[in-house]
This record gives C-alpha cells, structure tokens and sequence, in this order.
C-alpha cells in the first residue's frame, strides 16, 4: 500500500469494525466523564464532500437544519441496520426542519448501490481521511462506527454516540430541538 491516505482510511475501517464488533457505545451528556466518545466540538464545523453522484455538498446548504449526521460503511453490520431508522425518520422529521446526512467511509459506487436498495432519501456524502477527521473532531476518538452526532439550528453540537443508536433515543434527542 504506497499511499498513504489509503493507509489510515484502512487503519480506521479495522479500529471501526473492532469496535462495531465490540459494540461500543457512549451517549454524550453534560457533566458525563468521557468514555469511549469523547468531547467534541461544541459547534460544527463547515465541511463538504462529494456527494454518491460526485456533485460537491457543503454543510452550509442545510444552515436552517437541526442535522443528524451519521458517518457509517456499507460492510458495518450495525450500520446497515440503522439505515431503516434514518429513512423512516428523515421521512417523520423532515417537514419539521430536520436532515439527515450521511457521510459514507466507502467506496462510492458500493455506496450509491446500497442507497438505491435501502431507499435512501436523505443525501449520503462519500467522506475520505478528511471525513474520519471530522467525526474525530465531533468526538468519535476511538473511529467507531456507526457514529451519529446530531446538531441544533444554530449548528450547536445536542448529542453524540458512538455505535448504533435506537429509535428511542434518536426520537428523545429530536423532540427536544423541535
């Protein structure tokens, strides 16, 4: 492997799927000790990546948005199994001002395919090393996956979880920007 960029997308996919494996989880909360998802920004940051299409999005496109960003991978088991979770709620939500992104650590074409099969209707970004630096910025310091992180309309960092989240808690986290 001469490049070196593929080198740590590799790393991190290995160190992701150990932890998807491992299932490992940990809910950000004020006051919380930092477990396995550590503190992050407390904003986010602007970013844009391509998008299964090859156009370029770039977050400032969604700036009235309460955001559910989601960085995942098409081989992550608990990846794929959310997937059905965030359709069905970008659906509920999303007259309500609420977006979902994802941001795929894959291969686009892989990705564009799975889109197509699982219904996607929410944009799915294709994200590189800058993509795994992001979610390590959000607070994803162990490079799990999944790893969602959900935003207010100011932008505001509201929550962050490492490992699948469940219809329960996306729902509790959304009522409360609404």
């Amino acid at each position: 492997m001469n490049n070196p960029g593929k080198l740590v997308v590799l790393v991190f996919l290995i160190l992701a799927g150990i932890a998807a494996w491992l299932g490992i989880t940990h809910l950000r909360q004020p006051g919380a000790p930092a477990g396995l998802t550590g503190e992050g920004l407390s904003a986010l940051p602007p970013f844009s990546y391509p998008d299964v299409e090859g156009n370029l999005r770039a977050s400032e496109e969604w700036s009235d948005k309460i955001l559910v960003i989601n960085f995942w991978a098409t081989w992550c088991p608990p990846c794929r199994e959310e997937m059905p979770l965030f359709v069905d709620s970008q659906t509920k939500y999303g007259a309500k001002g609420v977006q979902f992104i994802g941001i795929a650590i894959d291969d686009r074409d892989i990705v564009r395919d799975f889109a197509d099969v699982y219904g996607i209707n929410f944009p799915i970004l294709i994200g590189s090393t800058e993509a795994i630096e992001l979610a390590n910025q959000l607070g994803n310091r162990f490079n799990s996956l999944p790893f969602t992180a959900i935003f207010d309309r100011l932008k505001q960092t509201t929550y962050i979880q490492g490992g699948q989240i469940s219809r329960e808690r996306l729902e509790q986290e959304l009522e409360k920007l609404l």
